[in-house]
């Protein structure tokens, strides 16, 4: 197996990756050298971090889909729709693409995320030999396509500050908007909490 920089005694900035001697960090007061950001050789309390957040994201993600996104008022009738009731119409009503788009974005991306960054912390945990590159870049898709869980926050702001015709038609934000924007974040910081090198520190221990 091939040296990796922890072995090597260097550790990366995270912003420039500069590799940095461990034994200079002290004389820098463990900071980069190059762009003064500071320097560790793994993330501090990585699993726990990502555990936290991740236990947080799933207490929201269950209120974010069980109570009412918004609330729409027409000719005096008022209608709530819940993430998967609005998915049901859309698809009801001829637009598949956009129920498509909706449950992608909003229930299966959310959900897949929560179920990834798990499947890695146990792995982790477990001290896991099993295909540590696939995981890797399992982390990296995860990372990568977190954020766009925010299109039904998107949509949602946007008709409210378009639908305004007073007792004529009105949208309103419900009480799982801001669960769900919370459970989107929260899974982005639990991907920025974990160490995918972790991934990597357990390939050179032997296994229980």
């Amino acid at each position: 197996m091939a040296l990796t920089a922890k072995e090597a005694g260097l550790a990366a900035c995270h912003v420039c990756n500069r590799l940095i001697p461990v034994a200079e960090l002290a004389a820098t007061g463990h900071r980069c050298p190059r762009c003064g950001a500071g320097v560790h050789g793994r993330k501090t309390d990585s699993l726990a971090r990502c555990w936290a957040l991740v236990l947080a994201a799933v207490i929201f993600y269950f209120p974010a889909n069980l109570l009412p996104m918004t609330h729409t008022g027409f000719l005096g009738k008022v209608q709530s729709d819940t993430i998967m009731s609005g998915v049901l119409y859309f698809f009801a009503s001829g637009s598949w693409p956009i129920a498509l788009i909706i449950f992608i974005a909003s229930v299966f991306v959310p959900l897949l995320k929560l179920l990834v960054l798990a499947y890695l912390l146990i792995s982790v945990q477990r001290r896991s030999h099993w295909r540590p590159a696939e995981r890797t870049r399992l982390y990296r898709m995860t990372e990568i396509i977190g954020r766009w869980s925010m299109v039904d926050i998107y949509v949602v702001t946007i008709l409210v500050a378009l639908v305004k015709l007073g007792a004529l038609a009105n949208i309103e934000a419900g009480p799982a908007a801001p669960h769900f924007a919370l459970v989107v974040v929260l899974t982005m910081f639990a991907a920025m909490a974990f160490d995918p090198r972790l991934i990597w520190d357990r390939m050179g221990e032997e296994t229980d």
